[in-house]
């Protein structure tokens, strides 16, 4: 890797840790996208670099928000089990998948959760503050409103089967399970999308703490790519934390919708 290179890998390191803050949904979203497209990078190559970057944001992430109650620590831990049962089956399956089968189940996931975004644009979980939260809810501060915001979590077996397949996601494409996890636990599971985004934002590091060492032991992770990634991805994680906690959640939706759709184009073509 020449200076040139580790430049722009530093530069969209940046920029995939900016959005990994902002959604929740782990840099490698935008990351593994450019290293397969522009660096020709396997998938799994870039994959096991992905995970290095994700492990970066869920730490950065989680040490910042920490204070401010919007990790759902309980909820995290229970559905944390399911995650990385789904993140090991994935490294270990991984190798043994074809570079087309990879790319669908990319382009596949992105483009259905970028339409169920857009569907619940206009829609929040948002209970009385006099409720309880129950077992696994909670409440925070919501800067929106100005006022606390209470809410219980539904659906649990739902978001253990979608933190397993999560789990798998983020151990096949190295995208951080949040793609998954943030709008399933925002559409149908109860929890507000800040909420979702920084719980996820913990659960992703864990996941791909588990799965990495399965990419490093097969040979697959270039330490050169991956130390200029992670070193952006940790600078462009302070960005991110406070424009999510400027931004309105409409428009939290919004972006997320957006990225996720011109992900999902990037790699169609792949297909082709």
């Amino acid at each position: 890797m020449d200076v040139v290179q580790a430049l722009v890998v530093l530069g969209l390191g940046f920029v995939a840790g900016s959005l990994g803050a902002l959604l929740g949904l782990g840099g490698g979203i935008i990351l593994v996208p450019f290293l397969v497209n522009v660096l020709h990078l396997t998938l799994q190559q870039a994959a096991g670099i992905s995970l290095m970057t994700v492990i970066a944001t869920s730490g950065a992430v989680s040490g910042n928000t920490a204070g401010r109650n919007l990790i759902n620590m309980r909820l995290g831990m229970v559905l944390e089990i399911a995650t990385t049962s789904g993140g090991l089956a994935a490294g270990l399956t991984a190798q043994h998948l074809s570079q087309w089968t990879l790319t669908l189940a990319f382009v596949s996931v992105t483009a259905a959760i970028a339409l169920v975004t857009v569907l619940r644009l206009d829609r929040r979980n948002v209970l009385e503050p006099s409720v309880e939260p129950g077992r696994l809810g909670a409440r925070f501060h919501d800067p929106d409103t100005g006022r606390d915001i209470v809410y219980r979590v539904k659906r649990l077996p739902l978001a253990l089967a979608a933190s397993f397949v999560a789990g798998n996601v983020s151990g096949l494409l190295g995208i951080g399970g949040g793609v998954l996890k943030v709008p399933v636990l925002n559409a149908w599971c109860g929890v507000p999308i800040r909420a979702a985004a920084a719980t996820s934002a913990l659960m992703i590091g864990v996941t791909a703490a588990s799965t990495a060492p399965i990419y490093y032991a097969h040979g697959v992770v270039a330490p050169h790519f991956a130390a200029a990634a992670v070193v952006g991805v940790l600078g462009g994680t302070t960005l991110g934390m406070r424009l999510g906690h400027a931004l309105r959640v409409r428009r939290l939706k919004v972006l997320m919708a957006v990225v996720l759709t011109l992900v999902s184009l990037s790699m169609a073509w792949r297909l082709l």
